[in-house]
C-alpha cells in the first residue's frame, strides 16, 4: 500500500488469512508452499466460504474466499476455513488432485479445521418432499434445474415428487410452469 490508498475488506481478509496460514504452517507438519499459493476473495459467493482451485499447468493453487462468510462468521470459524483450504492447497501440491476422502479427513482432523463448513446466507429456494412420511428438504441458492423443473426429479431420501420453495416468498410450485409463474408474479422481488 502507498500513502493515501485505503485498505480495502478484501485487502484486510487477505492479510489475516495469510497470517493465519503461515502459523499454522509453521505451527505443523502440513508442507504447504505459501509461495505457490495465491489468495483472492469473492464478493459474490453465497454458498462456499472457501474455495481452492487448482492450476496444474502452473503448479499454482487458489485459496479463494468470501467475504460475505468473513462478515458473517466470527474469526474463529472463518480461520478453520482458511486452515480447511489449507489442507486443500497441500493436496494439490503435493498430489495434484483433492477432495474431502479419508486422507483430506486425517489433516483437516489434526488442523482441527471443519470438513464443511456452515452456511452463511440463507437459501433462495428450499425443495420439500410431498410425501407425507418424508422430511427430506434441500436448499438451494440459485434456480439450479431442480428448482426449475421439479417435475424431472425426486425426493433424495423416498424417491416421491417434491415442491419448491421461494424463500422470500413463501410461494411454492412443483412444475417448471409453476416456476415461471412463480417468477412472473413476484417480478422485481424475485
Amino acid at each position: 500500500m502507498t500513502d493515501g490508498e485505503e485498505r480495502t475488506l478484501a485487502d484486510e481478509i487477505i492479510a489475516r488469512a495469510r497470517r493465519h496460514a503461515r502459523e499454522v504452517v509453521d505451527g505443523s507438519d502440513l508442507a504447504v508452499d505459501l509461495e505457490s499459493l495465491e489468495w483472492t476473495v469473492s464478493p459474490r459467493a453465497r454458498r462456499r466460504a472457501g474455495r481452492c482451485r487448482w492450476r496444474a499447468d502452473r503448479e499454482m493453487a487458489t485459496i479463494v474466499l468470501a467475504r460475505r462468510a468473513y462478515e458473517r462468521y466470527d474469526w474463529s470459524t472463518f480461520a478453520g476455513v482458511v486452515r480447511h483450504e489449507l489442507v486443500h492447497a497441500w493436496e494439490f501440491q503435493r498430489f495434484g488432485e483433492s477432495d474431502h476422502g479419508d486422507r483430506f479427513r486425517e489433516r483437516a482432523a489434526a488442523l482441527e479445521a471443519p470438513r464443511y463448513c456452515e452456511p452463511f446466507t440463507e437459501p433462495r429456494y428450499v425443495l420439500r418432499c410431498l410425501a407425507v412420511d418424508c422430511d427430506w428438504r434441500a436448499t438451494r441458492h440459485r434456480a439450479s434445474k431442480p428448482v426449475r423443473s421439479p417435475e424431472q426429479y425426486r425426493c433424495g431420501s423416498c424417491g416421491d415428487a417434491y415442491a419448491v420453495e421461494h424463500t422470500d416468498s413463501g410461494r411454492t410450485w412443483k412444475t417448471a410452469s409453476g416456476y415461471g409463474g412463480t417468477k412472473a408474479a413476484l417480478g422485481d422481488e424475485w
